[in-house]
């Protein structure tokens, strides 16, 4: 039961990160998301916030690198528009006001969240390693793997801003005509 308790405290937290924020998150949300007494805050996260928001993202990041596990290896080109096509969805909830838990844990990037920077640069590092991975499995030499993995991550990431800022999908769209013609003769 603790267990479970303690899941959806981390998964109400992830909601929590990418509606509002770090600085947008209470443990008053989560608790009332994650239907958790509010005993359990300090039993299971005795860290306090930033334990939450750093196992939030962690989780978040775990899971999104799953997903692109999954992406097959049917030429770099297919594995860029899997990864586009994973991304989309991504980039209208952003347009909607939806940010990413992970980056959401960045800002502010000060020496009191250094642990948090830390666990953001460590999920989007193994991101861009799953991305490399396929995009290696699909024919690219590692180099090229390593730095359109990197283009991909950027792109995902820059266009949720973007597209939150705007209200609108449009700069995802742009950054994908730009970026897939990178991927065709690979």
């Amino acid at each position: 039961m603790a267990k479970e308790t303690r899941g959806r405290m981390v998964d109400a937290a992830v909601d929590a990160l990418r509606q509002r924020g770090l600085q947008g998150m209470s443990f008053t949300d989560v608790l009332a998301q994650s239907g958790a007494a509010r005993g359990a805050i300090y039993h299971h996260f005795p860290g306090g916030k930033n334990q939450l928001a750093a196992e939030a993202a962690t989780r978040h990041g775990r899971d999104v690198r799953d997903r692109l596990a999954e992406f097959g290896a049917s030429g770099p080109e297919g594995v860029a528009t899997a990864f586009v096509e994973f991304a989309r969805p991504v980039a209208e909830a952003a347009a909607q006001g939806v940010g990413c838990a992970v980056a959401a844990v960045t800002v502010p990037a000060d020496e009191e969240n250094g642990e948090l920077c830390r666990a953001a640069a460590s999920v989007f590092t193994s991101w861009t390693e799953q991305l490399s991975r396929a995009l290696r499995e699909a024919g690219l030499p590692a180099a090229d793997a390593e730095e359109k993995a990197a283009l991909l991550i950027a792109l995902l990431e820059g266009a949720q801003v973007l597209c939150r800022a705007s209200g609108d999908t449009e700069p995802f769209e742009r950054a994908v005509r730009a970026a897939l013609p990178l991927f065709a003769d690979s």
